[in-house]
């Protein structure tokens, strides 16, 4: 245990010191403020006018200046951008031990290797759930400045739900990123990968088959009310999956395949 605390400390200061993790902060605050320009903009029938696109972009995914549809964006915003940035910050945590020729040095030292790829794995956890917090604190700040209309407990608590369940299923795909990045031993594999499997979302999700498909099954959950009603006990069954797999991967990696080549 005394290990396992040692180099997630380590993970945590090599994230707290990198460029990367103000990178993300940015990225992921995107979301409240794109909502806000929204408000603003259906709000005023002028710059409605004048910013068609940003009202028929609105008007498309049925958003309307009050709580309920502000706190749902954000947890679109995860379904959706999660999936990206989170799948960076995998390929940044596994990839750049390969890329700055690190993983030797972690490979040698005479502690498990189990320790080293689960002190990871919690990083990127620690990671996503901080800037998840951040996008809610971010948001609850503009939405009050904004003084949406609609505000209640019990629709803050179900749209709270909504913005945890996607973040959770969104954070277990993040294993087959790594997995990815550990066999591809850098980022441009793993980031290649996680722009397909949001493209093969996309198209499969057009088709009526993303019930299936893992990366599509956050964005899905995070839709407008009554959509999530497609998914079923087998879509959360083959996201735990994926991600146990994932997991399972990583280690083997790590801890078996050679890893002087």
């Amino acid at each position: 245990m005394r290990t396992l605390i040692s180099f997630l400390y380590c993970e945590l200061l090599k994230i707290y010191k990198s460029r990367i993790f103000i990178g993300t902060i940015i990225a992921f605050s995107l979301a409240p403020i794109m909502g806000a320009l929204f408000v603003v903009v259906l709000r005023s029938p002028a710059l409605s006018e004048s910013n068609s696109f940003l009202e028929t972009k609105a008007a498309f995914t049925g958003f309307s200046p009050d709580w309920p549809s502000y706190l749902n964006l954000i947890a679109q915003a995860i379904g959706i951008g999660g999936i990206i940035i989170f799948g960076f910050i995998s390929s940044w945590t596994f990839g750049r031990e390969y890329s700055d020729r690190t993983a030797k040095d972690l490979l040698v030292l005479p502690v498990p290797r189990f320790s080293i790829v689960l002190s990871k794995m919690l990083a990127i956890f620690i990671w996503c759930v901080f800037l998840i917090i951040i996008i809610i604190v971010l948001g609850l700040v503009i939405g009050t400045a904004l003084q949406l209309p609609g505000w209640s407990a019990g629709n803050f608590m179900f749209s709270l739900r909504a913005i945890a369940i996607t973040s959770i299923l969104v954070i277990l795909l993040n294993t087959p990123v790594t997995f990815v990045a550990s066999i591809g031993k850098g980022y441009l594999a793993p980031l290649a990968f996680v722009v397909l499997a949001v493209v093969l979302a996309q198209i499969i999700g057009a088709l009526g088959l993303g019930t299936y498909f893992p990366w599509a099954v956050p964005a899905i959950y995070s839709k407008i009310i009554g959509t999530n009603s497609i998914l079923n006990f087998y879509s959360y069954l083959i996201l735990i999956i994926v991600s146990i797999l994932g997991f399972a991967g990583t280690y083997y990696t790590w801890a078996y395949m050679d890893q002087t080549k």
